[in-house]
């Protein structure tokens, strides 16, 4: 399809037709009412001088008779006179006036009535156009008084004229404006139709182009790039994460079923016994990733049992201590608290608790050295915002990483030899995410510091 045909069925051009046609009426409409009301009061102003012409000679007739009648008419037909006169008897012989014949339809009876005429000036004989009217006196004279108005008609015709000049104009004006405005704009969405392609295609950087005029198109090409960035950002996360399953997760399944065969293979009711205990708890670890990744989906989608309400971070710092503190002494280690101070914010609490929990547990984990085995739990109130602070003093992380530790399944070669998915940070970043909040690390030289941030009031619309 050329462009011309393609700009002639946009929705811009058409809105622009109907635009267009709408304007087009309504001037048409304004002129000719200016038109009807100008050409009318001329022709009323003319009659009303027709008629006073009319009445004079009448006075004059009355009063002087025929021949008094005939010196007004005979004085008042000069040459440069607007007026037209023409007194004839029965039979329409001329007896005054500067009209040579009567009117054509005159004989018809009294009226008004338009003629052409033939008038003598210095250029020769010229064409013009008169209205008079018509009557009978009485002894059958015929009287014709009118008014030349062939300056009317000019002025009527150039005011026609104007007028579709005009209508002229606004239509091709109009046009060309439409078929610009509808080049534009589909070069735009053009350009949006080409990306939408090369996304149907398989490739996911393609990007809307914005023109940087800051209109209504630039935003939506904003809109539609942020949106396809997200989608990215997510297949990306999804062929990472689908990675990470099938690396992760291959190795347990694979251990659990090898435990199965042996144990069958031997024969041996003991054996039986310690592969079925082995495999449930496996089976365990299994399910427990498992939860943690639709835990990790429903916080992203906001999908979450409960309400917003006002939770103390203190209070579950104290709570996640009383739960700890005897799995940290037992690892020979120390957990210090401060939280003493309330540290209130809208929050969902077992979301809240459930991320606290992670950030300990994960301290726990990788937080401990040889010599030194101290966490610390902190609670701060700061700038309208809640801190769940968990610091160790382990071999920390390197600041390269502390955006790729919060990715599913992600777990640093110096803690795969712990027990764990990779979903820990994870289930945080999107417990802070939900919560319009953040996630932030900081090196405690030496170990990890991670504060967990949430707003002290509803950002969002958490259910």
């Amino acid at each position: 399809m050329s462009l011309d045909l393609k700009l002639l069925k946009t929705t811009t051009f058409k809105l622009a037709a109907v635009y267009l046609l709408v304007f087009a009426v309504s001037a048409s409409a304004i002129l000719a009412y200016v038109y009807w009301n100008t050409a009318g009061l001329l022709a009323r102003q003319t009659d009303a001088t027709i008629e006073a012409e009319i009445k004079g000679l009448e006075e004059q007739y009355r009063q002087g008779g025929l021949n008094s009648l005939l010196s007004a008419i005979r004085s008042r037909s000069r040459k440069d006179s607007p007026n037209v006169y023409l007194l004839s008897d029965f039979r329409g012989r001329p007896l005054a006036g500067n009209l040579a014949t009567l009117p054509p339809g005159t004989r018809q009876g009294n009226g008004w009535v338009e003629f052409p005429y033939l008038i003598k000036d210095p250029k020769g004989t010229m064409r013009h156009a008169a209205r008079a009217r018509y009557f009978t006196l009485r002894g059958q004279f015929h009287l014709v008084v009118g008014r030349d108005i062939e300056e009317q008609q000019v002025f009527a015709s150039v005011i026609r004229r104007s007028l579709y000049w005009s209508l002229g104009l606004v239509l091709l004006l109009g046009l060309a404006g439409g078929l610009l405005i509808s080049r534009n704009i589909l070069t735009r969405i053009d350009a949006v139709n080409r990306t939408s392609r090369t996304i149907i295609s398989g490739d996911l950087t393609g990007r809307v182009p914005v023109s940087g005029s800051g209109d209504e198109l630039d935003q939506l090409a904003n809109n539609l790039n942020s949106m396809l960035e997200q989608i990215e950002r997510l297949m990306t996360g999804m062929r990472e994460v689908t990675d990470n399953v099938a690396h992760d997760l291959r190795t347990p399944l694979t251990r659990l079923k090898a435990r199965v065969e042996d144990a069958l293979r031997s024969g041996n009711e003991t054996d039986y016994k310690s592969a079925l205990e082995k495999t449930i708890i496996d089976a365990d670890g299994l399910i427990s990733t498992f939860s943690a990744l639709l835990s990790i989906a429903k916080a992203r989608a906001g999908e979450v049992e409960g309400t917003m309400e006002q939770v103390d971070l203190s209070d579950i710092a104290r709570n996640i201590a009383e739960l700890y503190e005897p799995v940290i002494e037992a690892a020979g280690g120390r957990l210090i608290i401060a939280a003493d101070l309330p540290v209130v914010v809208t929050a969902n609490s077992q979301l809240i608790a459930q991320a606290a929990a992670n950030l300990v547990d994960n301290a726990v984990k990788y937080g401990f050295t040889d010599h030194v085995r101290t966490i610390t739990l902190s609670t701060v109130a700061e700038n309208d915002t809640g801190l769940f602070c968990v610091t160790d003093q382990g071999t920390g992380v390197d600041s390269a990483d502390y955006e790729r530790v919060t990715e599913r399944f992600v777990r640093l070669e110096q803690s795969r030899s712990q027990p764990g998915s990779g979903l820990g940070l994870s289930l945080v970043k999107a417990v802070a995410d939900l919560h319009g909040g953040e996630l932030k690390f900081e090196n405690n030289k030496p170990g990890l510091k991670i504060s967990l941030i949430i707003p002290c009031k509803k950002k969002n619309g958490l259910k």
